[in-house]
């Protein structure tokens, strides 16, 4: 957690605002009342809907920022005036990549699970993409469900030309890791809209999802601790399935996962690849030159060692290529940009809170 307590020495808040552009890549918003999404739903589903979350490993302390309640008494990450005043005033962000979380993966109906991810999509898209919008700051992600596939599809393709979605999104959870072929309508439909692909940790072991790891955990922190692994089995997956050789122009993002993985990650998957490349026929390079083309990395919760070793972990994981600065307002362990990254050169530095976010989301 990096709260903003003061700004970064010798640096006034005025003067970042005015010599940092930035791009916020995970920023969590909720509807003000359930009837938001409830109305956007088929009356079969209407009575079944309920304003639930992720019931199995609940936060055990407090999930969301202390002062991100707004004063108009609305729910956290719902006022858009007030969102604006912490993030937009605040910082001067250019755009905020809005990330709505339905939990939908770990639902053993499909069909109940597209019809919700839908009806999430329906309200995000009159309110913070249209409503709230004036100023064009806010960009959205359509919502899909794994579990069903040609579901996800109709649901993408339902949003083609819509001016303010960037990206497609789902949970890290799900009932198999997704370089597996049944996940390929999906790819398929964001490489023909040029919309990346992105998963975000939280759902995890839920539902009918799996989690890669012996048995369940038994505590919260081993549970959040351990998200690394869904997104290490994720990637590993893609890549040695060859999803990026079916799917060349195929972008993935991979949200809240942290990040000190990667470099040892891959490093040991070339190796393998190197005594077993012949079990893996359809992949022209090794697994790792497949990522700086295909695969970005949102940075927060970020691995915090002493900046020396920071700056080295970056420079391991080809950060200046696809790491991309996220807050994860409005949670508690929300980074400032003032403060996650204070000492990196201007080049790294503007990379990181903007360009590796403006190139992909083409903004």
């Amino acid at each position: 957690m990096i709260q903003d307590t003061a700004p970064e020495p010798g640096i006034s808040k005025t003067a970042f605002v005015k010599k940092q552009k930035l791009i916020d890549c995970d920023v969590h918003v909720s509807p003000q009342h359930p009837d938001q999404i409830r109305k956007h739903m088929a009356a079969k589903w209407q009575d079944r809907f309920a304003m639930s979350g992720r019931d199995l490993y609940a936060h055990p302390t407090y999930v969301n920022r202390t002062d991100a309640h707004p004063p108009s008494g609305l729910p956290v990450g719902s006022d858009p005036d007030f969102l604006r005043k912490q993030l937009v005033d605040e910082y001067g962000m250019n755009h905020l990549i809005l990330i709505q979380r339905p939990f939908t993966n770990p639902l053993p109906n499909p069909e109940f699970a597209t019809a919700l991810t839908a009806a999430w999509n329906d309200w995000i898209a009159e309110t913070w993409l249209k409503a709230y919008n004036h100023d064009h700051v806010f960009k959205g992600s359509i919502c899909v469900s794994t579990q069903d596939p040609l579901g996800a599809v109709r649901e993408i393709e339902r949003w083609v030309g819509h001016p303010h979605f960037v990206q497609i999104v789902t949970d890290s959870a799900a009932a198999a890791a997704y370089g597996q072929r049944q996940f390929d309508p999906i790819y398929e439909a964001c490489e023909r809209l040029g919309l990346p692909f992105a998963m975000h940790a939280g759902a995890d072991g839920t539902g009918i999802t799996s989690i890669p790891s012996s048995g369940y955990p038994t505590h919260y922190i081993e549970w959040s601790t351990l998200h690394v692994l869904s997104y290490q089995t994720h990637l590993v997956s893609m890549l040695v399935e060859g999803v990026f050789e079916r799917f060349p122009g195929l972008k993935v993002v991979l949200v809240e996962g942290g990040v000190a993985w990667l470099p040892t990650l891959l490093w040991r998957l070339d190796t393998q690849y190197e005594r077993f490349k012949k079990e893996l026929p359809w992949l022209s390079k090794k697994p790792s030159e497949y990522v700086r083309d295909h695969v970005r990395v949102t940075s927060q919760p970020i691995e915090r060692p002493s900046d020396r070793h920071l700056l080295k972990m970056l420079q391991l994981m080809d950060a200046e290529h696809i790491l991309m600065f996220s807050s994860d307002y409005p949670h508690w362990d929300f980074d400032s940009p003032r403060l996650a990254f204070p000492k990196l050169p201007e080049a790294l530095r503007n990379r990181i809170y903007y360009e590796n976010a403006r190139e992909l989301y083409r903004l």
